[in-house]
């Protein structure tokens, strides 16, 4: 199958969540023998405007990511290529809908795949995207609300979960240091004082825990350690690769994610893959909850009290070191359900 990918931006303009997610979806592709072409803005040097890397071949639509510009080379470029589907992502969103309009005209189906609302997005453009897409694919059940609150039929709308490497976690050691943990970047969203103000709740009880992650608020978390008088019993260990993580997480008895914003809980995912027991606050703006919800080694809470409370609830639970039932989000999985959709929206048309 060909396969073009249509996002303005590539991981060589800086690395995000979204675009993290785009690459690794087409690697996955072209490692299956897929013909993978991705069309955006030249971000490598030199005059040559297309090279291969990893079995993509990138291939310049413009030289500045101007998005408007972009859409409107777009549908030529898309012609040259000439795919049997279209992988679009939502922001910015003119070149997607720029892309929708190439598909439609050239009869490729296009898939939307929108990771959020970016806030610096024209919002007045998801609108006609959510509803002229073949088919949108989101990672959560969260952000699929979003979509369809911007007018797409709710039967168009697919999650497709992020990703981990189930190999990887029951290969790796366990490092079994820690009580629970905490993993996540430490920016403004990361609320990790309802962590630690659980527990503080539990000083008299013998418990270790970590926080894995660094960024800018980390400064002022540690003190918020050092002022619950609990500082003696976390240990702050910095942003570890995922290998790194991996034999904590399959040690520690629970993982807690409090977090106000979070598109995917990736770091929860892998963590209750590893075994973890996962207590979630519930926030209106993460997904979290969605990893936790109907299972028995999760738990929902809305205060550190209760969060305090779940620690001593699911202490009689054993400790695992993998979890089978998170299997189905292994990578080779996930890009099996991005393969079923291309292939039912080609044999549609």
């Amino acid at each position: 199958m060909r396969v073009a990918f249509v996002s303005l931006f590539a991981p060589g303009h800086g690395e995000t969540s979204a675009r993290t997610r785009t690459l690794r979806t087409a690697r996955a592709l072209a490692d299956r023998g897929h013909d993978v072409v991705w069309l955006c803005a030249q971000w490598w040097g030199g005059d040559h405007d297309a090279f291969d890397e990893d079995g993509v071949e990138y291939r310049a639509v413009t030289v500045e990511p101007a998005p408007v510009a972009f859409a409107a080379k777009l549908p030529a470029a898309l012609r040259r290529v000439g795919p049997d589907v279209v992988h679009a992502v939502n922001s910015p969103p003119t070149p997607a809908l720029a892309a929708t309009v190439a598909g439609s005209l050239s009869r490729a189906p296009v898939v939307v795949d929108w990771w959020r609302d970016h806030p610096a997005d024209a919002r007045r453009w998801y609108r006609p995207l959510a509803r002229r897409a073949d088919a949108v694919t989101t990672p959560s059940r969260t952000t699929k609300t979003r979509v369809r609150e911007h007018g797409a039929d709710g039967a168009d709308v697919r999650v497709l979960p992020e990703s981990i490497d189930f190999d990887a976690v029951e290969a790796a050691d366990v490092d079994d240091r820690f009580d629970a943990v905490y993993s996540r970047r430490l920016d403004r969203h990361a609320n990790v004082e309802t962590f630690l103000l659980g527990l503080a709740e539990l000083r008299g009880r013998d418990w270790t825990a970590a926080v894995i992650g660094d960024g800018p608020e980390r400064g002022r978390i540690e003190a918020t350690a050092s002022d619950l008088r609990i500082d003696d019993r976390v240990e702050f260990l910095g942003d570890l690769p995922t290998e790194e993580r991996i034999p904590i997480f399959k040690g520690t008895h629970v993982a807690v994610a409090t977090a106000t914003w979070e598109t995917f809980a990736t770091d929860l995912l892998w963590a209750v893959a590893c075994g973890c027991v996962a207590l979630v606050e519930y926030q209106a703006d993460s997904s979290a909850h969605e990893l936790v919800e109907g299972r028995e080694r999760g738990r929902l809470v809305t205060s550190p009290a209760e969060l305090a409370d779940e620690f001593v609830a699911v202490g009689d639970l054993e400790r695992r070191a993998v979890d089978r039932e998170f299997a189905s989000f292994d990578r080779e999985a996930v890009i099996d359900r991005y393969v079923a959709l291309y292939e039912e929206l080609v044999d549609g048309e």
